[in-house]
């Protein structure tokens, strides 16, 4: 599930830590990285339990409203359909999901308020008066009507974004990367695969996992040449007008560049470019890209890297 670029994003995080701190512990980076990693996806796996905790939610308030001392006829005789949704019933027996929050201790048990408000946000939407006045009733109405809920009101709700950032310092940048692998483990549901569903893994494979530590090894290992050949190639620009977050972007770039062939250069030019757009000053693309053509220029001309 964690691809490259959370990777790349986290690794960063790290590496200005480091280089902040001033505490040169390899081991104790490279801890954090993966620590860092590991949140993200409990990240993942509470988004697919925030379905079943709300779903739960509907059916307590209805059994209240149906205990309550005067129950209207609506309250004796409600529409059951959304607490009833197969695909949500089936999510809150899925056997992976349930063994990893237990093993890991997370839950949504002292975030009753936020669950309201998530609850609310269904009830009132579109897709929830569409979805309940329909008779019909399929295993694929239930997947699409969450599909469609968490794309539309949970993803891209400023709101709940913040409460979540708050909730946890390494959320601040996963939320839009992990709600599309949620989006993406919706989809891939099956009835027939019941509580036994596969969910995403941690790593794609271990391949995944290598390029992480990897990454953050020899971006610390090789930090005097690396910093050296930015210098370099960094003479038309001030000094002070080069940020420390500059600097370590093209610390990883170069780093990813001569450690893993199998990504294509371009490849790498391009994430760490949107990395700058994204961490630092507005003019931070302009000087990576520069910098890092110059650089690759440097490392094919000496057939460090591939050329072409």
């Amino acid at each position: 599930m964690l691809n490259r670029v959370l990777i790349r994003i986290k690794i960063l995080q790290i590496l200005y830590a480091f280089y902040q701190s001033g505490d040169n512990n390899l081991q104790a980076a490279e801890n954090e990285t993966l620590f860092s990693l590991r949140k993200s996806y409990d990240l993942y796996m509470l988004f697919l339990n925030l379905i079943v905790r709300v779903t739960n939610l509907q059916e307590r308030l209805i059994d209240k409203r149906r205990n309550k001392y005067q129950p209207t006829p609506e309250d004796l005789s409600p529409n059951m359909k959304f607490v009833n949704n197969r695909f949500a019933r089936q999510l809150s027996g899925n056997k992976e999901l349930l063994r990893y929050m237990r093993e890991q201790k997370i839950s949504w048990d002292n975030d009753e308020s936020f669950l309201d408000d998530v609850l609310a946000l269904v009830l009132k939407s579109q897709e929830y008066e569409a979805y309940m006045s329909n008779a019909e009733e399929s295993y694929e109405e239930d997947k699409n009507l969450w599909r469609d809920i968490f794309k539309q009101y949970i993803c891209e709700n400023e709101e709940l974004a913040d409460y979540l950032e708050g909730c946890s310092i390494y959320w601040n940048d996963d939320i839009a990367i992990v709600a599309s692998y949620t989006l993406k483990t919706i989809k891939q549901f099956s009835e027939s695969e019941g509580v036994h569903q596969e969910l995403l893994p941690m790593f794609k494979d271990q391949e995944y996992h290598l390029f992480a530590v990897q990454l953050l090894r020899k971006s610390i290992f090789n930090c005097t040449e690396y910093r050296e050949m930015i210098r370099r190639h960094a003479r038309n620009w001030e000094n002070e007008r080069i940020s420390t977050t500059d600097i370590i972007i093209a610390q990883m770039a170069i780093a990813e560049i001569l450690t893993f062939p199998s990504i294509p250069v371009s490849v790498s030019l391009n994430e760490y470019i949107d990395i700058a757009r994204q961490y630092s000053t507005p003019k931070s693309p302009q000087f990576v890209n520069g910098l890092l053509d110059a650089i690759v220029i440097e490392l094919r001309r000496e057939n460090r890297i591939m050329k072409g």
